[in-house]
């Protein structure tokens, strides 16, 4: 019965992860069950966090993220921890995407302590301080519109000027990851980091163990477009199943 209730409680989230909400009769039509069995799931969901119930259904919960300044503070340990897991993927490559936030910084520090004579590409004036220690490194700073909050620049000037580019890696942050994929808290850096992601001939995603199972506004990504998550947990829940079936590699700092 428990492995029966874990098994429809799974289903309910991965339907929820492909729709903004979900009504009770249509959950309890799909899983062929009663619509009080699927109320008693809902329930039981919202208080460990999963979703959130609505007036006759559940929607997922959107998260809010921290300012940048508040996230370069936080888990500062576990993000150098996956910087240096990540440089090792690196590895042959010529000409790199690197976004933006905090994990990312920490991956540019890295790059440019162990890194010589390549190109990366970036939108992340934190990133571009971070590389400036390795005068081998040419940085490419894309073209956009100034979001002081974040550090980057963003718009379509940024995505349409990726459209000429080619990399060998690209790696990217998230501000949220679920089992449909990574997910920005900004529709206007999800739309870069989407267009980062397209030209790269493989992606790498760096994140810590917070942002498991979180949903933000904008996904800019599916698993089967990602080659490696380089994180400090294993992950779980809809993420360990989205990450399985689309066969990411995880990678534990």
């Amino acid at each position: 019965m428990k492995q029966e209730k874990t098994a429809r409680q799974r289903l309910i989230l991965a339907t929820l992860d492909g729709a903004p909400s979900l009504r009770v009769a249509e959950l309890a039509q799909r899983l062929s069950v009663s619509t009080e069995t699927i109320r008693r799931d809902l329930d039981a969901m919202t208080q460990a966090g999963l979703l959130n119930r609505t007036y006759g259904g559940a929607v997922r919960p959107l998260g809010q993220e921290p300012a940048v300044a508040e996230r370069q503070a936080m888990f500062v340990a576990e993000r150098r921890r996956i910087a240096v897991a990540t440089v090792p993927l690196l590895a042959g490559a010529r000409v790199l995407i690197l976004g933006s936030g905090s994990t990312l910084v920490h991956v540019a520090h890295e790059v440019a302590a162990r890194m010589n004579d390549i190109m990366v590409v970036t939108h992340s004036f934190g990133v571009t301080a971070a590389l400036s220690a390795n005068p081998s490194i040419k940085v490419l700073m894309l073209p956009g519109e100034y979001n002081a909050t974040e550090g980057t620049v963003l718009g379509g000037h940024a995505v349409a000027f990726l459209q000429t580019l080619h990399a060998d890696v690209t790696v990217l942050g998230a501000s949220g990851l679920t089992g449909e994929g990574p997910n920005d808290a900004l529709p206007e850096s999800a739309a870069v980091y989407s267009a980062m992601a397209a030209r790269g001939a493989q992606t790498i995603i760096t994140a810590d163990h917070s942002k498991f199972n979180s949903v933000f506004t904008a996904r800019y990504a599916a698993w089967r477009q990602v080659a490696y998550l380089v994180t400090d947990a294993v992950p779980d829940g809809p993420l360990a199943w989205g990450l399985e079936d689309e066969g990411v590699g995880v990678i534990l700092a």
